[in-house]
């Protein structure tokens, strides 16, 4: 098996991993802080928006069951690429919307789906998702790993990741991982 992997930036990584690692094919996601300057931040770094990171997920992932293409496609519905340095009460450039590209053939990919999206207006607002190349990823503590199964009910999980999760069983129920799906 010959994973890739992919960062991708959605507000909350807490939302995001909790998404993704719900999908086939995604062999791991972890939560971290990619873009920024500072070498090994902190959680309280990156949150003061003083880093430049932007709160990401990594996602290895098996490209014989799941396509960098369609990662993107739950990527730019299951979160709101029209905001810009926010997603939903979560305000600052580490919640910033961005895509992480590791190569060229990526950063192909990505182009092409975000033509896709503009062109199918989906979104009524202009799409502000930073595509940049990567620089550099820093692992989060361990506390933010499986955030939202750990902890759903927190009120932030109760209220922000649900009706993510909800909108990922209504729209990709056929892509979710057999453990994850209730009967």
């Amino acid at each position: 098996m010959n994973n890739e992997t992919i960062i991708l930036a959605g507000g909350c990584f807490w939302c995001t991993e909790a998404i993704f690692k719900r999908l086939k094919g995604v062999a791991s996601v972890t939560p971290g802080y990619s873009g920024g300057d500072v070498e090994n931040p902190t959680y309280e770094q990156v949150t003061t928006g003083k880093t430049g990171h932007a709160e990401s997920i990594k996602i290895e992932y098996d490209p014989s069951q799941i396509s960098l293409k369609h990662l993107l496609d739950v990527f730019w519905h299951t979160h709101n690429p029209t905001e810009l340095n926010r997603q939903g009460n979560d305000l600052g450039t580490q919640y910033r919307s961005a895509i992480f590209y590791q190569n060229q053939e990526q950063n192909k990919v990505i182009q092409e789906s975000l033509k896709v999206l503009k062109e199918s207006n989906y979104y009524s607002e202009p799409i502000v998702t930073i595509i940049e190349e990567y620089k550099n990823f820093y692992p989060a503590e361990d506390y933010h790993k499986d955030y939202f199964d750990n902890n759903p009910n927190k009120p932030y999980c109760t209220y922000v990741i649900t009706p993510k999760i909800a909108k990922l069983m209504d729209f990709y129920k056929k892509d979710v991982k057999q453990e994850y799906l209730k009967s």
